[in-house]
Formats: C-alpha cells, structure tokens, sequence
C-alpha cells in the first residue's frame, strides 16, 4: 500500500524527466571537488549522465545504482531535500531519525535513477544560462528527447562552500520535485508515521535494484 504512495510511475513526464536530472556519473564522492558554478554542476550532471545512460544494459541495475548513488550524494543537498520533502514533521523527529530518514531518502532516490534510465535514445541536454534568486542561483536548462521535442528544466542551486549544490528541481518551471515528494510522503507519515515512511523508501529501493528485503 505505502509502494503506491512513491511509485516509480508518478506524474508522466516528471518521472522521466525530472529524475534524470538527478543523476552524475563517474564521479568519486571523495575525491573529486564540487563544479566551481552552478552551470559547471549541471554540465557535469548532463555529460555522465549520457555515459551512463549509454552504458546502461552493460551496468544493469545494480552496476547502475553503485555508479549513481554517491555522485547523488556528492551534488544534491540531500539532507535539505529530505527536510523539505518530510514537511513539518522533521521537527519533531530525534537525531537518529533524522539521519535514517536521510539515508532512507538517498538510498530511493538512487534506486530511482538506476531503474528509469536504463537506455539511450539520442536525447540531448543543453544548459541555458542562470540567474540569481532568493535562494541561490537558478540554471535553466532543457533536455531534447528523442523526438526533438524540448523539455524545460530549472535547477535551485545552493552554495556549498567553494561549490554547488542542488536543492531542486522545477519541470516546465511549474512543478518542483520536492514539492512532489512531499505530497507522496505525508499519506505514510499520517498513517504510520517517520518509521513507516522509512520502511516504505528502504522497501522500494530495494525492489528497485533487485535485492530481497
């Protein structure tokens, strides 16, 4: 029942376009510094995004999350991300919570990825400037599909340090990838609570990729 609530198939275009965008690829965690502008983060993200998609039957699923998941841990503000998709109810949470929600939230996010681009089309993505705003910088952005048809991406992008990360993500300047999230999580938080919605993200992302829970 909780599987409904974040399913994969949400919202047509979002779910195909949007969580691409949350992909980098061939970048180590560790060692490799953040993209010094905001652009640089979103043409870093574009062009190891096309590698793995290109590379994508080769990696499989599995090979496809290992590859994602720290690059999305690396350029998303994943803890904002998961504060602002929880709502109100991060208040109240402990320490501990707090930080399992987090994982729980990196870990379906990642598993997303590896699941939905898992080939290559000939899509193409162009980075189309960026402009400052109240909360960081906005790069606007558009990928071409297959068919030529154009797709309005708009990233939020928040300094981090030397570098940038990214808070959120706007399709067609109208619908926030947060904003979405949040709207799927707060049914299993209402009936179950944080350690439901927990269960629940950690159930998909293990679905996703293939493993038993």
């Amino acid at each position: 029942m909780n599987d409904r609530l974040i399913s994969t198939n949400r919202t047509g275009r979002l779910g195909c376009i949007c969580l691409v965008l949350l992909v980098t690829v061939g970048i180590s965690a560790k060692s490799t510094a953040l993209p010094a502008s905001p652009q640089d983060n979103v043409r870093s993200l574009y062009q190891t995004l096309l590698a793995t998609m290109k590379d994508a039957r080769t990696l499989g699923e599995r090979g496809r999350y290992a590859r994602l998941a720290p690059v999305v841990g690396k350029l998303f503000d994943i803890p904002l991300m998961a504060r602002l998709s929880i709502g109100p109810s991060w208040a109240s949470l402990s320490e501990a919570q707090r930080q399992k929600a987090t994982q729980s939230y990196e870990r379906y996010i990642s598993a997303v990825y590896a699941d939905r681009f898992d080939s290559y089309n000939g899509q193409r993505f162009e980075v189309n400037g960026e402009q400052a705003a109240a909360f960081g910088v906005l790069v606007r952005s558009q990928i071409i599909k297959a068919n030529g048809e154009p797709v309005k991406v708009d990233y939020i992008m928040r300094r981090s340090g030397e570098g940038w990360l990214i808070s959120d993500i706007y399709l067609d300047s109208a619908i926030s990838e947060v904003a979405t999230r949040r709207s799927e999580f707060a049914a299993i938080l209402r009936k179950e609570g944080i350690d439901g919605l927990i269960a629940a993200l950690n159930r998909k992302a293990d679905s996703l990729i293939g493993r038993s829970s």
